[in-house]
This record gives structure tokens, C-alpha cells and sequence, in this order.
């Protein structure tokens, strides 16, 4: 429905403004005067410009929904109807994206639909863990110890995924400037040097002149190389977003890779066993729950192994012999799971799993930062001298020949 902006007076004089969403004018002037107020004037809402553009749509953050989700929790513990907790919490939504989602929500809520249905409609939003917690909450009657803890999940699951970030971050930061400086050298510094020894006369020293041709080159190519860079990225995404074999081939990859593939499965295992804690705790059953935590997994090889476990399970087995098959999983963590089942208690034991393997990352961020600190500023340190001593090294020979 379209929003209207509208002006009103009180019987006293007072004037007021504010925004309502209506099927026209004369419904925003009903509502208004069924409030004491004297209509002024009401004009349908402009649109942003961001509605034309897409990519000028603000992002909805993590935060964002976690936000949205207690205040929609503590509202419906309150008693509030459905309709109003959407209709207040998107009036003062700041987010332009995520304020015209509530508000068609909404609309749809309005319509019939029930909560869960009007929010599948908006996977860039909510994706299928927050529509599915929802819908047992609404089958439930729980729906706000569900939001409560899907917000508690949320806020986990960013604070894991940022503290990723946060190790990705330094040495990403670093190479760049390398990698920036190196060529600044070379493509602006080495010819300087160059031309000034050629005044000199005489030949160069060895690591000076493979410097000076490692120059030439990168002058010739530097254009070529920075767009083969771009063109090469592009493929690289495009390639992972469309061929399901390379993004198997490059997932597996991921997983080897000395020091960073261990702490991609440790936030793999936090992030199946958090969220499939919270869907059993939830109500929802073990196989839905499965099927939307390999959706989830964000690494191809380990969603094709919860699918198995999926398959296995539907067969009759337990959750703990397939994932122990699958390779992917550490033996401890199948055996706490093993434990849970058996006791029937598997919703705290993969909390405590979680819980584990969130400290596990913590642990692996700190040594992975403290290893690559030094090391990568030896590196830079290294290539910048060893650049500085070659050219150098002919200011000495021509100090010699002077004296």
C-alpha cells in the first residue's frame, strides 16, 4: 500500500505531521479524524530514488534484524496484535529497505496471510530459519520465547562471523599495501634511479639490473596485469555462483588450506550445531531442521554431507553414525552428539558443542593473528629493503670510482 504524508491541526490549534500507510486519501483522512484531528493536507509519499536503483538500496544488517526481532518479541509478550507490533515497529524502522518490507509484511498479514508466510515472501531477509522458528512459534503459541531466541541466535552467529572478518581483515590490508607499494617502485621510483646511473655510465651490478628489467616489465604490463586481476575475480565469482562442480572443487580447497581450513570448519561446526540447537529447542523436526541448517552451511562439501545425514536418517539411523561417514565433522563432536541422542538431550548438548567451538575460534583467531603480524611485516619489510639495497648498491661503486 502506498504511504501518504499528511498534515492535521487539533480543536486546540496545535499542528501536527507524520506518515500513514492507506489504500488512499480519504482513508488517511478517515483514520486522522477518527483520531481528533482536522486534515490539512495529505500527499502521497514521494519515492527515493534507492527504489529505481537497486544497488543504491541500503543493505539490511544482522544487527538490523536483531533489533526488529526483541522489539517484536518484548511487543507480543505485551499483548500487542500482530498488525500493530509491524505497523509501529516499521514507522520507526531507519533502514528505507528494511522499513518497506515490514510494511508489506504487514500488508500481507492484513490480507490473511500468517506471519511466517508473509515473511518467506522476502528471503533477502529472512531466510529460512527465521520463517520456519517462526512458523512453529505461530503452531506453538510461542512466538515470543521464539523471536527471543532467534535474536539470541543472531547476535551469536554475528559476533562469530565477525571475529572471522576481523582475521580475514589485517592480512588482507597488508598485502594490498604491499602489493601497492611494490609497484609504486617500481613503476615510479626504479626509472628515476635508472635514468640517474645512466648519466653515470658503466655497467649496472647484477641485482640492480634484474631490478631495472623487473621494472621495464611491470611498466610495459602494469595496465594488462590489473585488468587480467579484475577480469580473473569476476570468472572467479561467477564461476561459484553458477557451476556447481567448481564450487564443490574450490569448497574442498577452502577446507585444506593450512591454518585458515581448520578455522572455516571450526565456524562450520559452530554455526550447524547453533542453529540446529535452536530448531529442535524450537520444535521444529529433525529432518526440516537439517535440510535448512545444509542450506545454511555456506560451504558446498559440508552441505552435501548434512544432506547425507539428511538421507541416512530418514532411513532409520541416528544422527551420530552418518556424520561420523561424512568425514567432515571432528570425532568429538559426534561423540557429544552420540551422548545427546542417547540421553535426550541433544538440544543442550549441541548448545554446549556451540559454546565450545565458538571459544575454538576465538583461540584460532588470536594465534592466526599473532602468526601473520610479524610474518607479513618481515615480508613487506623484506621486499621493500631488498628493492632499496639493489638500487644502492651502483651509488657505491660510483662513490668508489670517484675517490
Amino acid at each position: 500500500m502506498p504511504v501518504y504524508n499528511w498534515k492535521a491541526k487539533t480543536r486546540q490549534g496545535e499542528k501536527k505531521k507524520g506518515e500513514l500507510e492507506a489504500v488512499n486519501q480519504e482513508a488517511v483522512m478517515s483514520q486522522l479524524r477518527s483520531q481528533g484531528l482536522v486534515p490539512v493536507s495529505v500527499k502521497e509519499k514521494p519515492k527515493d530514488i534507492s527504489e529505481y536503483l537497486p544497488f543504491l538500496q541500503p543493505r539490511i544488517k544482522t544487527r538490523d534484524l536483531v533489533v526488529f526481532t526483541r522489539q517484536f518479541a518484548t511487543m507480543i509478550d505485551a499483548g500487542l496484535p500482530l498488525v500493530q507490533c509491524l505497523e509501529i515497529l516499521g514507522s520507526q524502522q531507519p533502514n528505507a529497505t528494511f522499513k518497506r518490507i515490514i510494511r508489506a509484511v504487514k500488508s500481507d498479514v492484513e490480507q490473511g496471510s500468517t506471519f511466517a508466510e508473509a515473511l518467506a515472501k522476502h528471503p533477502k531477509a529472512f531466510d529460512a530459519l527465521f520463517v520456519n522458528l517462526v512458523a512453529a512459534g505461530e503452531v506453538g503459541g510461542i512466538l515470543d520465547t521464539i523471536l527471543n531466541r532467534l535474536a539470541a541466535h543472531l547476535e551469536k552467529s554475528d559476533a562469530l562471523a565477525k571475529r572471522v572478518r576481523g582475521a580475514m581483515v589485517y592480512p588482507g590490508a597488508v598485502t594490498f599495501v604491499a602489493v601497492g607499494v611494490v609497484t609504486l617502485l617500481l613503476v615510479k621510483v626504479i626509472p628515476t634511479f635508472e635514468q640517474m646511473f645512466a648519466d653515470f655510465g658503466g655497467a649496472l651490478p647484477g641485482p640492480t639490473q634484474m631490478v631495472v628489467d623487473l621494472s621495464h616489465w611491470m611498466q610495459a604490463w602494469v595496465g594488462w596485469i590489473i585488468a587480467g586481476l579484475v577480469i580473473f575475480a569476476v570468472c572467479f565469482q561467477q564461476m561459484r555462483q553458477h557451476v556447481i562442480g567448481f564450487r564443490r572443487v574450490t569448497d574442498s580447497l577452502v577446507l585444506r588450506v593450512p591454518v585458515f581450513g581448520p578455522l572455516i570448519r571450526k565456524v562450520a561446526v559452530a554455526r550447524f550445531t547453533r542453529t540446529l540447537g535452536t530448531m529442535i529447542a524450537s520444535g521444529v523436526p529433525i529432518l526440516d531442521g537439517l535440510d535448512i541448517v545444509a542450506k545454511t552451511a555456506g560451504n558446498l562439501v559440508i552441505e552435501d554431507s548434512l544432506f547425507a545425514v539428511k538421507a541416512a536418517i530418514s532411513e532409520g539411523k541416528t544422527i551420530a553414525e552418518p556424520l561420523e561417514m561424512s568425514g567432515v565433522f571432528p570425532g568429538m563432536v559426534v561423540q557429544m552428539i552420540r551422548v545427546g541422542e542417547e540421553t535426550g538431550a541433544m538440544e543442550t548438548m549441541l548448545g554446549k558443542i556451540a559454546d565450545f567451538y565458538d571459544d575454538e575460534v576465538d583461540n584460532a583467531v588470536d594465534a592466526l593473528t599473532a602468526l601473520l603480524e610479524p610474518t607479513m611485516m618481515v615480508g613487506l619489510g623484506g621486499t621493500v629493503g631488498a628493492l632499496l639495497i639493489a638500487m644502492y648498491l651502483p651509488i657505491f661503486s660510483i662513490a668508489d670510482t670517484i675517490g
